[in-house]
């Protein structure tokens, strides 16, 4: 009898972690004139998340907008596209990296990724980045040159 508690018991314990959902994070990043001696940037400039983390847009200072990068998004995933002025939320399900820059800023550098769980291959990204801005692109490069670090 002792034995057929234990059992119970083991089942109910591993029936309840399975009940139990993982928790998502939840990540802000500020669109700012100014960080440091660099100015128009998304801060962090780089992020890791895992799949289902949200990612909210805080446009700390005005004249920003946050949208992704053409050829810079996993397949299937939709497009970031937050208006100027607005904070918004997005939630990445799908693995890979994504491009983002403000579309004002970005001749001037403004451009970030986004690494969402194991991004597989960078070659799309990097493909992608040629036809951005020369600063842009200088950017994008050293970006994807620290998430494969």
């Amino acid at each position: 009898m002792k034995k057929l508690v234990q059992m119970a018991a083991a089942v109910a314990s591993a029936s309840i972690s399975l009940m139990v959902p993982a928790h998502a994070s939840e990540v802000s990043v500020e669109l700012l004139n100014k960080a440091g001696e660099r100015r128009f940037v998304f801060s962090p400039e780089l992020l890791r998340i895992n799949p289902g983390d949200t990612v909210v847009f805080v446009p700390t200072d005005k004249g920003h907008n946050t949208v992704s990068i053409d050829g810079m998004l996993p397949e299937g995933a939709e497009r970031i596209n937050i208006g100027f002025n607005k904070e918004g939320a997005v939630t990445l399900n799908r693995p890979g990296i994504y491009g983002i820059e403000c579309t004002p800023h970005a001749g001037l550098g403004m451009v970030g990724l986004i690494v969402v769980g194991d991004p597989g291959s960078s070659d799309a990204a990097r493909r992608a980045a040629t036809k951005l801005p020369p600063k842009a692109r200088e950017r994008i490069d050293a970006l994807l040159d620290q998430a494969e670090s």
